[in-house]
Parts: structure tokens; C-alpha cells; sequence
């Protein structure tokens, strides 16, 4: 089983909460991540312990330029951030260095494995009631 781990302890109530479900890594990470694929999710910093958050199958992998970022990608990866320019500077502090917006990235986009079936069913029922 693969990890996509988090070093940021801020990310864990986000993932918890289901409000991150993507990953903005910078360069192209498609033959590390695969559609379909179960991952652990866990946090922590490298060579420390980490976390287990949660399983996650991985939805869809996609490569594409930092200016092609949608607002879309953007909020799935940080609930926080609205802009382009949020992105790349948070991208810019994870990995020291400056990120031009022709760098390539690659989009995870990720979906909790419930551990109980009621959890599931609570998803799924429609917030409010159907009217015919």
C-alpha cells in the first residue's frame, strides 16, 4: 500500500472533516499514484512518526501546469485559499524554492474509506427530503 502523506499537523481536522481531498504536488507524480489505488493517509514529518488518518482510494490523477490550476483544484487541496497565487506561495514554502507557473504539478484527488457501513449511509441520504 502506498502513503500520501501531510507534514502539516494543520491538515489533520481538514482531512478528518472531509473538507481536503486533493494534493497539489509539484512535478509529475502519475506513475507514483494511480486512479483506483487504496492509500493510507497519514501526517507527520519525514523520519518521524506519522499518523494514520484514513484510508483513501485515489479518484483521479492529473498532470497539468501550475497556471492551469483550477479554483477547483485549488480548494480541494486547501479550503483556505481562493487564488492562484495562495497556491504557489504555499507550494513555494513546502518545497523551498520558487514555483513558476509553467512548473509542472500533479492533482490527487482522494476519497476516505468509511470504516463503518452507517457512515456510508449518512453520505448518502439527502440532507433534506425529496419531494415528489
Amino acid at each position: 500500500m502506498f502513503v500520501l502523506n501531510f507534514y502539516s499537523p494543520v491538515f489533520i481536522d481538514q482531512l478528518k472533516r472531509g473538507r481536503k481531498t486533493a494534493t497539489i504536488r509539484l512535478g509529475d507524480k502519475s506513475k507514483k499514484y494511480r486512479k483506483g489505488e487504496v492509500v493510507m493517509i497519514t501526517v507527520g514529518f519525514q523520519h518521524s512518526p506519522r499518523e494514520r488518518i484514513f484510508e483513501a482510494v485515489i479518484d483521479s490523477v492529473d498532470v497539468k501546469r501550475v497556471n492551469e490550476l483550477s479554483r477547483r483544484d485549488i480548494e480541494h487541496d486547501n479550503p483556505e485559499f481562493r487564488r492562484l497565487d495562495e497556491m504557489v506561495h504555499f507550494l513555494e514554502q513546502i518545497y523551498g524554492r520558487k514555483v513558476e507557473m509553467e512548473d509542472i504539478v500533479t492533482v490527487v484527488r482522494f476519497s476516505q474509506i468509511a470504516e463503518r457501513r452507517s457512515e456510508i449511509q449518512d453520505r448518502m441520504r439527502p440532507d433534506t427530503p425529496s419531494q415528489n
